[in-house]
This record gives structure tokens, C-alpha cells and sequence, in this order.
């Protein structure tokens, strides 16, 4: 042991507050130091990278890179390595911590994801009597819904593709900023469609369903990346948004397609309801295929 880590160990007999100021001194360092002050202690503790993982549920790679000061880990990432090494963050620490624990654009995305989830059944509805020219509402009406789909789906997307930051998943991020601004473009397109005779809503109708499908297959794998983490529900919703994608990419089998994926966005929301007190703790979900 270093003499470095006996100084450390010896707090042990000391007062709270000695012990405190330490503890504050490790969670101010930055990489290198931070790695290799965390190697040190797991190493003065006895402790293999395999055995500190099944601890604190990181990936040894993870590890490896932290201890080796190749990146630098998110809070939650630290407070998990500290727990397990027996490092307690101060109070002040704690608080400043909890107060930011959550973006609020994630409880923002959950009313999204709602709002657009209902808005979408009257949106599809309308949409599906307006193509084959007898429809019984009023186009305001049918605007309005898809008004407040679009808003509710993006807000819902910016949502994902935040969660996507805060456990790392490039693919879902990528997949979920492809398909807001499609859903913006087709919106838009929409708009026009409805308000003037330069173009007709049937004549682009099964290219925008396609698209749509394949954003959905690319969500999909999206998810399924998560198959390591939040126990089997990022396979499941994983599925069933790969399977709806398919589905309606074919647009012969939009009707199919579109159980499916009310299924998998209800998983959606609800897996964002899950993942909302997760922010900031100390399990950090791993991304692989």
C-alpha cells in the first residue's frame, strides 16, 4: 500500500469532519488524477476491476478507460465507483446534486409523449378518411390534431434524445433526431397540402408512411441496444418498434404495424417514467448489440 493510501485508511480513526475533507478533496479531482486516485483505493482495498464491477454495475471496460484517465465519468458514474470504494460525498455535494438530478425537458417529454400518444389516435383516424376523399370533420379539426401530435411527438423525441446523452446510446439519439425532423418535414409538407392546391395529400401519402417505417426500424435497434440494461424492457420495446417499423415500412401492412406500435410507445412512456428517477443514481446502463 502507498503511503499515499495508509494516510488514506488512517482517517478511519479520525474525526467525521477529517474524513469529510478528504472525500470532498477526491470528488473535486479531475482526470488523471481522479482515475488514478480510484485505482488506488480499489487496489489499497484489495479489490480486482471484475470484483468493483459487480459492485457499482459498471462494464470493466468502463473501468479500465476511467482508471486510465482515458474519459471523464458523468456524476452518477462517480457516485456510484465512490459508494463502492466506501467514499461518501458531503452534504453540501449531495444537495447540489439532487437539485439537478433531472432536466426538466424529461418531464416535459413525458407530458409529450402523452399529449402526442392521444392526439396521434384522432390525428391517424382523420388522416385515414381524408385519403379516400369522404371524411365527415372539418379540416381545422384534422389540423388541430396534428398539431398537437407533432408538437407532442417532438417534445416527446428531444426527451429520448436526451436520455440517449445521459445513458450513452448513439444509435436511439441518431434514430430519434431522423425521425423529428421527418415528422417536421411531413408536417409541414401537410400543411401545405391541406391549405392549397400546389400539391395532393394522396399523391405523397405512401412514401410518408414508408418513411415513417423505417425511422421506426432504426428506433427499434435503437432500443434493442439497451437489450444489457433496464432489465428486458429495452429488448421488448425494442421489438416491438422494429416489428411496427416493418410493418408499416411495407404500408400493406400499415394496420398491423400500427398495433404494434401503440404497444411499443405506451413501452416508451412508460420505460421514460422508469428511467426519470434513474437519472443521477448510481447504475449506469451499458449500450452494446
Amino acid at each position: 500500500m502507498s503511503g499515499e493510501n495508509r494516510a488514506y485508511f488512517s482517517l478511519c480513526h479520525n474525526s467525521k469532519e477529517e474524513i469529510a475533507m478528504v472525500n470532498q478533496k477526491i470528488y473535486k479531482m479531475k482526470q488523471p488524477e481522479l482515475g488514478r486516485k480510484i485505482s488506488e483505493i480499489r487496489k489499497a482495498k484489495g479489490l480486482t476491476q471484475e470484483e468493483l464491477v459487480e459492485m457499482c454495475n459498471l462494464n470493466v471496460r468502463t473501468i479500465q478507460r476511467i482508471e486510465a484517465g482515458e474519459v471523464t465519468p458523468r456524476s452518477y458514474t462517480i457516485k456510484a465507483l465512490f459508494e463502492a470504494l466506501g467514499i461518501q460525498e458531503n452534504h453540501e455535494l449531495k444537495e447540489a446534486e439532487n437539485e439537478q438530478a433531472v432536466p426538466n425537458i424529461l418531464y416535459l417529454a413525458l407530458a409529450g409523449g402523452i399529449l402526442y400518444f392521444f392526439a396521434s389516435i384522432f390525428e391517424i383516424a382523420m388522416e385515414g378518411e381524408y385519403v379516400t376523399g369522404e371524411y365527415s370533420f372539418k379540416k381545422l379539426g384534422f389540423i388541430a390534431a396534428k398539431s398537437l401530435s407533432i408538437l407532442g411527438y417532438v417534445v416527446f423525441g428531444i426527451g429520448w434524445i436526451k436520455v440517449s446523452k445521459l445513458f450513452p446510446n448513439q444509435l436511439l439519439k441518431i434514430s430519434f433526431w431522423i425521425m423529428v425532423v421527418i415528422s417536421v418535414v411531413w408536417y409541414l409538407t401537410d400543411m401545405v397540402a391541406l391549405n392549397s392546391p400546389i400539391i395532393a395529400f394522396e399523391e405523397y401519402y405512401l412514401v410518408k408512411i414508408s418513411s415513417f417505417g423505417f425511422c421506426y426500424v432504426l428506433i427499434g435497434f435503437g432500443f434493442i441496444a439497451y437489450k444489457n440494461s433496464f432489465s428486458s424492457m429495452g429488448m421488448v420495446i425494442g421489438g416491438l418498434t422494429l416489428v411496427s417499423g416493418v410493418f408499416i415500412f411495407s404500408w400493406i401492412g400499415a394496420v398491423f404495424g400500427l398495433i404494434f406500435l401503440s404497444l411499443a410507445e405506451l413501452g416508451q412512456i412508460g420505460l421514460l417514467m422508469y428511467l426519470i428517477p434513474k437519472v443521477g443514481r448510481v447504475q449506469t446502463p451499458t449500450f452494446s448489440f
